[in-house]
């Protein structure tokens, strides 16, 4: 189906609403904040992607609200030799979509996978000495040292989920993408129905054993699909979308822009509100591994061109209950937030000085190429601002509009710009993996090893290690201020603030689990 058809379709509105309505009473049609153009969640740091993973896979753990770690394929687990042997039980009866048993072996393989890709994952496989499946049923974790947030990394919220799949596809190595996708979670990938760039189906996993104790609450608890088929439906034009929503067409537009916000709010049909109470904090990151902004004086240069709010106007509206400045690396509220360093943020911005200082640093006008997804309305207006701020401070900007995948598999690559590489790009990163440094990847700087950017901060690295060995919460958070202070001298990325982004759904939905769009619990009236 050609694009521009699908999305006239849903302009036109496809058929009478009263009709679709009664056909979709087990049909969820949903609009992702962008296309799925990556299916591999250990791959990737794309939300859309996370959303994805999580279902068609299920994970060991899953957190709450308050971010509390409970067994999610894991019946429970148990730990000895103080702190260095953890056994963990999976639940009987799991079975992955093509039939088989999810046996231990399977997410050993997995855990490895992951762990050779996520940052936070990096940090527990450097302290295993030995991950191994002494039966079918049974993890073992034998550690160097004590490592007590074990269950709170398998069962992180954030991208690159520890996504739990067969060991003949786990055995893939993490560097290259995986794109059969077999996992044991509440919902089927069809295949056979996917479009890029306009369609991606799911359906219920009818083999699919939900927990049978707790409570559901953000990816913890019971999962139980209450739709026999999900639909994600790309329609990058807001207009279009929105006007899909309030017609009955589409039941859930994850990310509405500012815009439409007031509108949707006076319809009664409709319920926004804010799923995700820890927020987005955007950025403008840097490539740490070719000139120009492989030195630290010229990402340093930069900050005093940084005003936030004009970056979060850009994004969430003038509406000040919808985002926050003067943010620094940590999400505000957490308990590791905290001022250092914020005086670089502070105060009138001078691009003249910003122009000098770049000059002084050593930049000679060479080219800045800043990949930019034209279909991802919250980076794309990042961009906008940022793109102004680059000319006006006089980059030497080439600023190219493309499609969101093609962005992540450009912003991968730490190649030259002559062979497909990039200097800057515009992101955001979870506010729920900003609370503290254990999963804050983008504040690491670890090298080649880090995610995209790839900082090379070895006191960084020393900063975050003491607080994963310190238990105490004030040494905690004196770490993370002497870690800020680093980061505003360092520069892993220019921090612009934070945001609040609502989502819309339609009111007949209820049930739906806060944090980012999850579909299993929540059903229509």
């Amino acid at each position: 189906m050609p694009r521009r058809l699908f999305l006239g379709g849903a302009a036109a509105g496809l058929a009478r609403p009263a009709l679709v309505a009664a056909q979709d009473q087990r049909v969820l049609k949903f609009v992702p904040q962008a296309d799925l153009a990556l299916l591999d969640p250990v791959q990737t740091t794309g939300l859309v992607t996370r959303n994805h993973g999580m279902m068609v896979f299920d994970t060991l753990y899953g957190v709450d609200e308050q971010l509390r770690p409970h067994p999610q394929m894991v019946q429970g687990h148990v730990v000895e030799d103080d702190g260095k042997r953890w056994r963990l039980t999976l639940r009987p009866g799991l079975a992955f979509h093509d039939g088989t048993p999810v046996l231990a072996r399977d997410c050993v393989a997995s855990i490895r996978r992951w762990g050779s890709r996520d940052s936070y994952a990096q940090s527990l496989m450097a302290v295993v000495d030995e991950l191994s499946p002494p039966d079918d049923r049974t993890i073992e974790f034998r550690l160097k040292k004590p490592f007590p947030l074990l269950p709170d990394v398998l069962g992180k919220p954030g991208a690159s989920i520890c996504a739990i799949m067969p060991e003949r596809l786990a055995r893939t190595e993490g560097t290259t993408q995986i794109t059969e996708m077999v996992g044991s979670g509440p919902y089927r990938f069809v295949a056979n129905e996917r479009i890029p760039g306009s369609r991606a189906v799911y359906a219920r996993n009818e083999a699919y054993r939900p927990r049978e104790d707790g409570t559901p609450s953000y990816i913890a608890g019971p999962k139980r699909a209450q739709f026999d088929r999900v639909e994600w439906l790309t329609i990058p034009d807001a207009a279009t979308a929105a006007a899909a929503l309030q017609r009955g067409e589409i039941d859930w537009w994850d990310q509405p822009i500012a815009d439409y916000l007031p509108l949707l709010q006076k319809n009664r049909a409709l319920k926004v509100e804010v799923l995700d109470t820890f927020g987005f904090l955007p950025m403008i990151r840097f490539n740490h591994a070719i000139p120009p902004f492989d030195r630290p004086e010229m990402r340093r240069a930069l900050l005093g061109a940084i005003r936030q709010s004009d970056y979060l106007i850009a994004i969430a509206g003038e509406d000040r209950s919808r985002w926050k400045d003067d943010v620094g690396f940590f999400s505000p509220g957490s308990p590791m937030a905290n001022a250092a360093g914020l005086e670089n943020l502070r105060g009138p911005r001078d691009l003249e000085a910003v122009k000098r200082a770049l000059v002084a640093a050593g930049y000679k006008g060479e080219r800045i190429v800043f990949p930019v997804p034209t279909d991802f309305a919250a980076l794309n207006a990042i961009s906008e601002v940022a793109g102004d701020m680059f000319r006006r401070v006089g980059l030497n900007l080439d600023y190219q509009a493309l499609d969101w995948g093609t962005v992540l598999s450009r912003v991968a690559s730490p190649a030259p710009v002559e062979q497909g590489g990039w200097h800057v790009w515009a992101n955001y990163t979870l506010g729920v993996g900003a609370v503290n440094p254990a999963a804050n990847t983008y504040l690491r700087g670890h090298g080649r090893a880090a995610t995209f950017g790839w900082p090379d901060n070895p006191r960084m690295e020393a900063l975050r290690n003491q607080w994963f060995d310190t238990p105490d919460l004030d040494d905690q958070k004196r770490i993370c201020r002497e870690m800020q202070a680093l980061a505003f001298q360092e520069v892993p990325y220019l921090p612009l603030g934070a945001f609040y982004q609502p989502t819309a759904y339609r009111a007949d939905l209820e049930g739906v689990l806060k944090g980012f769009p999850i579909f299993w619990n929540m059903k229509r009236r």
